[in-house]
């Protein structure tokens, strides 16, 4: 790895399938460097895929294997902002239909517990306009939605 910060998120023996389901769902995201275990250790055994290097929409990130002792939890998400409906609706639907679930507000987590805000620019520009009451009204719209609809959030902001 070249990057000096680089993210570590822990999984029970899947990061190696978790990154390459970011690999093929996330665009710049790719596998890197799978590192196997050198001994037995308390999860795994010699041999096991222990790390993986990955990054996920250039974000530099390193999956540990380290067994069931921790889980992911919303305190951590990645944020991914989203340029229209067609690439909401294609990330949306790639994370909960690979055995995630949806939440609310444009939050799903995929299927290793992990969170994603998938966030079209539309919203991020609509809950900021200046107009406040028109803020108010899109900010509304998406307290009452799972994925964004961003026509939704438009006619909302419009009033």
């Amino acid at each position: 790895m070249t990057s000096k910060n680089t993210i570590c998120l822990w999984y029970d023996g899947t990061a190696l399938d978790a990154a390459q389901f970011y690999a093929r769902t996330f665009t710049d995201s790719a596998v890197g460097a799978i590192h196997r275990a050198p001994g037995d250790y308390p999860s795994g055994q010699e041999g096991d895929v222990l790390t993986v290097e990955f990054t996920v929409l250039g974000i530099p990130c390193l999956g540990l294997n380290g067994g069931p002792a921790f889980r992911h939890t919303e305190a951590f998400s990645f944020q991914v902002a989203t340029d229209d409906q067609a690439e909401t609706d294609r990330l949306w639907d790639a994370i909960v239909g690979n055995g995630g679930e949806e939440s609310a507000c444009g939050w799903c987590k995929d299927k290793w517990g992990l969170s994603w805000q998938i966030t079209p620019r539309a919203l991020s520009e609509a809950i900021a306009d200046p107009d406040r009451a028109a803020a108010k009204r899109a900010f509304e719209a998406m307290m009452q939605m799972r994925k964004i609809n961003i026509a939704a959030i438009e006619e909302a902001r419009r009033g």
